[in-house]
């Protein structure tokens, strides 16, 4: 399996504005929970193939989108 990343938000609301941008712009996100290793004030993250959570980063940037992060999955 390769590797992943999930982004992690502070509010349900941050993700599926997220999730509707990335999907606008041709990314393959899924809803998930979030991992329980992160602590997070939301328990919803997305998931995406870890090869493009930089440009993911860089949309959500420019949205003005706040992440509480990113971590690599294997």
């Amino acid at each position: 399996m390769s590797a992943y990343g999930v982004i992690l938000f502070h509010t349900t609301s941050a993700v599926l504005r997220a999730e509707k941008i990335l999907v606008q712009e041709g990314l393959t996100v899924k809803i998930v929970p979030t991992p329980r290793e992160f602590s997070t004030d939301c328990g919803i993250a997305l998931r995406l193939d870890w090869s493009r959570t930089s440009s993911a980063q860089a949309l959500l940037k420019s949205a003005k989108i706040e992440i509480a992060g990113i971590h690599k999955m294997e």
